[in-house]
């Protein structure tokens, strides 16, 4: 606005010119297991409750989101690297569980997919979250995802195996239970 309050420019430096500051660009990935043991005790339920936060806050940070789902025969890719949007609220009341969990498919193709993003865009932040209750067969080290990442436990019942915590230890990501952010 200084040009305009001065009159029309009449020379180079009559402009006055204001550098753009903005955060670097952010991908969100989300992995979600929906294997038919996070029915159980409403984990899943609530745990979309958490993912439509997610979301919101995604949008308004102008943040790009992957999203893939665990569960069945293999992992699945719903969204790869888009401009979060509110069409995510669709995908979000259709999300439903069932069948195994193959986590260890799903964290081996989000480290891939990651590894590759980053080439392409080096500036990019990513960010990795990852839902689920830790009921899987068997679970060996994973080569880590190179970026800061939230596991998020949904693990419910009387009896826990508390494996998510060690999920998140071999991850080298941080660890909350569901139930801790439904009380915040």
């Amino acid at each position: 606005m200084q040009t305009l309050l001065q009159g029309r420019p009449r020379q180079r430096n009559d402009l006055a010119f204001k550098t753009r500051r903005s955060t670097s660009p952010q991908v969100w990935l989300v992995i979600v297991d929906a294997s038919a043991s996070t029915r159980r005790h409403h984990a899943l339920t609530d745990a979309k409750g958490v993912l439509a936060e997610v979301f919101e806050d995604a949008y308004r940070q102008r943040a790009r989101v992957a999203v893939m789902t665990a569960s069945g025969l293999g992992p699945q890719w719903h969204v790869s690297g888009i401009k979060a949007a509110k069409g995510l609220e669709h995908w979000l009341q259709g999300l439903g569980a069932g069948g195994g969990t193959p986590l260890l498919e799903a964290v081996s193709q989000a480290s891939e997919w990651l590894k590759t993003r980053r080439r392409r865009f080096p500036l990019e932040e990513q960010r990795v979250l990852l839902l689920t209750d830790g009921r899987l067969k068997a679970w060996r080290t994973q080569p880590t995802l190179e970026c800061p990442g939230l596991l998020i436990d949904m693990e419910r019942g009387p009896i826990r195996l508390g494996r998510a915590r060690q999920i998140a230890s071999d991850l080298h990501i941080d660890y909350r239970h569901l139930d801790e952010l439904q009380t915040l």
